[in-house]
């Protein structure tokens, strides 16, 4: 007994609701197997070319979804991630620097100021990069040209 075009679509609809709950987008490589295998039986064809067809294209989906790198979440050092520390990307004055390193007044504290291996000490502002322990890590703030300004 062939399965009938019900049974994809129902398989379909199912993975893409579970693939909502996970996020990881291989579920929705699984469903478009699923959708392959409901227009393989539209066309007619018989139930072992159906549950072919599903697999072919659910593997090919996965393997180029593992090949793009789209479905991998990228981990960053929570030291460095914006989204785990709102210090980064913010902007500091640095007064003058004693072999690279500085004490600076940020949010009403006295911190700790490492330049960055290649940096110059002859800017007025400083943005954090990263933040080990109550060192804050900086770079030279990037004045804007002025015709990115006219943008």
């Amino acid at each position: 007994m062939a399965p009938g075009g019900l049974f994809w679509w129902v398989g379909a609809g199912v993975l893409v609701v579970l693939e909502l709950l996970s996020g990881t987008f291989y579920l929705l490589m699984i469903a478009l197997g699923c959708v392959a295998a409901a227009i393989a039986h539209i066309a007619g064809a018989a139930a072992d070319v159906q549950f072919a067809v599903a697999a072919i294209v659910a593997l090919a989906a996965v393997l180029l979804l593992r090949r793009s790198g789209f479905g991998r979440r990228t981990r960053k050092e929570a030291s460095r991630n914006p989204d785990v520390n709102l210090d980064i990307g913010q902007t500091v004055s640095v007064p003058a620097w004693h072999e690279r390193r500085a004490r600076v007044n940020y949010r009403g504290a006295e911190w700790d100021v490492e330049l960055a291996p290649g940096e110059p000490e002859d800017a007025q502002v400083y943005e954090i990069t990263e933040l080990r322990g109550s060192c804050l890590v900086v770079v030279a703030r990037q004045r804007a040209s002025p015709s990115a300004m006219l943008r």
